[in-house]
């Protein structure tokens, strides 16, 4: 014997229904395991501008993340995030890095330089006050990576290191304009300052390229 209510049901709101039950059930236990688990920490210690530094870190904090938040040294810049920009390099142990690609946890121990560690507004470092004299910079976002790599090709050439324009892979390499764009490649500057961030590297170079 059929009842006299209506049960003309369609599929897709027995499906709604079903998946708005299922949430109501399961979302107490989902939080309360994402409440009990925690967010992984731990201690990092490292040396920054010349000063031991040391922070209790989310164990997923990039570099960047904790220089810019952690210690507050919002010089070096976050630009795509993604390590395509070069906005956001740093010097790590002598070695330039784009420290939104690296996690803070693996430098523990390490000796970070980042633009305001190379020289004050009253004590410029010649990288910073050739880019001021060259005016190798418009909005000045990029900039901050752009001195910290500029510094870190220059290192890089006296160490001997060729690049992908290095004539003689076996000769040291010579501060030309064509290493120092090559070399700078991964440092993007929307401005398109290009020939003047050239003209500044080449001055402290002390040869024109």
């Amino acid at each position: 014997m059929h009842d006299s209510c209506d049960f003309n049901v369609s599929r897709r709101d027995l499906m709604v229904g079903a998946a708005a039950s299922a949430a109501v059930v399961t979302a107490p236990s989902v939080a309360g395991a994402q409440a009990s688990v925690g967010v992984p920490s731990m201690k990092v210690s490292f040396t920054v501008n010349g000063e031991a530094r040391a922070l209790e870190l989310d164990t997923r904090t990039t570099l960047l993340d904790a220089l810019r938040e952690g210690l507050h040294l919002a010089g070096t810049k976050k630009g795509c995030d993604h390590g395509q920009c070069g906005a956001c390099t740093v010097i790590v142990d002598g070695r330039r890095i784009n420290s939104c690609l690296t996690l803070a946890v693996m430098h523990e121990g390490g000796s970070i330089t980042t633009v305001e560690g190379l020289g004050t507004p009253r004590d410029l470092h010649p990288m910073q006050a050739a880019f001021v004299k060259h005016d190798g910079y418009q909005c000045g976002y990029c900039t901050p990576g752009q001195i910290c790599s500029a510094v870190s090709v220059l290192a890089e050439i006296e160490a001997g290191i060729p690049s992908h324009v290095s004539g003689d892979l076996t000769a040291r390499p010579q501060a030309s304009a064509a290493e120092f764009r090559e070399r700078m490649s991964g440092n993007i500057c929307r401005c398109g300052a290009y020939s003047n961030i050239v003209e500044a590297i080449t001055e402290v170079a002390g040869r024109k390229a």
